[in-house]
C-alpha cells in the first residue's frame, strides 16, 4: 500500500457531515463536523460541506488538505441515486482515490465491524440494511417526503399536522401544539404557511425532539408507536430476503436511543449496540480502496486494461 496516503472517512446526511482523518496506518488523527451533505440537498452544497469538514479535520492537526494524497471513503444519503452519484463524482477534487456508497452500507460496516448483521439508521431520513463486507441488501430509504419511515423528517411532517389543527380549533391548542409552533417560529396560520412553503426535510427533522419530549401526549405517543412498527416492518422485510434470519440488529443514528423502546417484540430482543458508526464504516471504505489502488499499481499494464 502507498504509505503516503491519508484516509478520510465521510458520513454525510441531511442534518450534518462528520469526517474522520487517519494516517496511512489507519490511526485516527482528528475528527470534524460540518453542514449537511446529503445529495438530495444539491451536489455543490454537498461538496462544500465535505470540503469544509475535511479542512477542519486537517486544521486540527495543523495542516491543510492535500487532496492528491487523500483517499476518501464516503457514505452519503442519496448515493443510491445514479444521477446524483455521477454528478458528485464529476465535482470531486483531484484525489488519490474516491469511493462512494450509501450511508446505509457504511453504517452497516461500522455497526457490525464487517460481520453479518442488520442496521436500521434513524436520523433526518431512514434506511435499513443487512449484509456484511462486500454485500448489502437495502430496505426503505426512498427519501422524503414519501418514504424514510420512522425518521426525524417523517415524525416532524406528521407532527406539524397537530399544530395546524390546533390553530384552526380542530384540536385543543395544547402544550404539544405550542411547542411545535415555537420550533417553527410561527405564531398564527399565515406565518405557519410561510414556514411550510419553505420547509425542507432538515426543517421537519428538527421537530422530532419535540415529539419525543411530548411522548405522553396522545398524538405524539401514537406517532412514536407507529415509528416502532415501521422499524419492525423493515427488519422483517430483510429477514425474509436473507438466508440468515434473526441476525443481530443495531439501531443507529440520532433517533436510535429514543426509538429503542418503541420497537415491538420480538425484534427488540435482537437489538445490539453498534460497534462503530457510519463514519468509521466510511473510513473502512477508504482503506479498502487504498488496497485496491495498490493492487492495480502492482499489476502489469496488460492486466490493467
Amino acid at each position: 500500500m502507498n504509505t503516503d496516503f491519508l484516509f478520510l472517512g465521510v458520513d454525510g446526511g441531511g442534518s450534518g457531515t462528520r469526517v474522520v482523518l487517519a494516517d496511512s496506518q489507519g490511526r485516527c488523527l482528528s475528527q470534524a463536523e460540518s453542514g449537511p451533505s446529503g445529495l438530495g440537498l444539491g451536489i455543490e452544497p454537498a461538496w462544500q460541506a465535505i470540503k469544509a469538514g475535511c479542512t477542519e479535520a486537517f486544521a486540527a492537526v495543523g495542516g491543510m488538505p492535500e487532496w492528491p494524497r487523500c483517499v476518501l471513503g464516503c457514505g452519503l444519503a442519496g448515493a443510491n441515486n445514479p444521477e446524483w452519484l455521477a454528478q458528485f463524482r464529476q465535482h470531486a477534487p483531484n484525489l488519490a482515490g474516491l469511493v462512494v456508497e450509501s450511508d446505509a452500507y457504511t453504517t452497516l460496516l461500522g455497526a457490525h465491524g464487517g460481520a453479518p448483521g442488520v442496521i436500521v439508521a434513524l436520523g433526518t431520513g431512514s434506511i435499513a440494511a443487512a449484509g456484511q463486507v462486500g454485500m448489502c441488501r437495502i430496505v426503505g430509504g426512498y427519501g422524503f417526503p414519501s418514504g424514510d419511515e420512522a425518521s426525524g423528517a417523517w415524525l416532524g411532517l406528521r407532527a406539524i399536522a397537530h399544530a395546524q389543527q390546533a390553530l384552526d380549533g380542530r384540536v385543543p391548542n395544547d402544550a404539544f401544539a405550542r411547542a411545535l409552533l415555537a420550533q417553527t417560529g410561527a405564531h398564527d396560520r399565515d406565518s405557519l404557511i410561510v414556514w411550510l412553503c419553505s420547509a425542507s426535510q432538515t426543517a421537519y427533522a428538527r421537530l422530532a425532539p419535540t415529539v419525543i419530549a411530548h411522548r405522553s401526549h396522545p398524538h405524539a405517543g401514537w406517532l412514536l408507536h407507529e415509528a416502532g412498527v415501521e422499524i419492525a416492518r423493515m427488519i422483517a422485510a430483510l429477514d425474509s430476503a436473507l438466508e440468515q434470519p434473526a441476525l443481530p440488529v443495531a439501531l443507529c443514528g440520532g433517533l436510535a436511543t429514543a426509538l429503542h423502546e418503541f420497537v415491538p417484540s420480538p425484534y427488540r430482543e435482537r437489538l445490539r449496540e453498534p460497534l462503530g458508526d457510519s463514519v468509521r464504516g466510511a473510513l473502512q471504505l477508504a482503506q479498502h480502496e487504498a488496497v485496491r489502488l495498490a493492487r492495480t499499481e502492482n499489476q502489469p499494464r496488460s492486466q490493467q486494461r
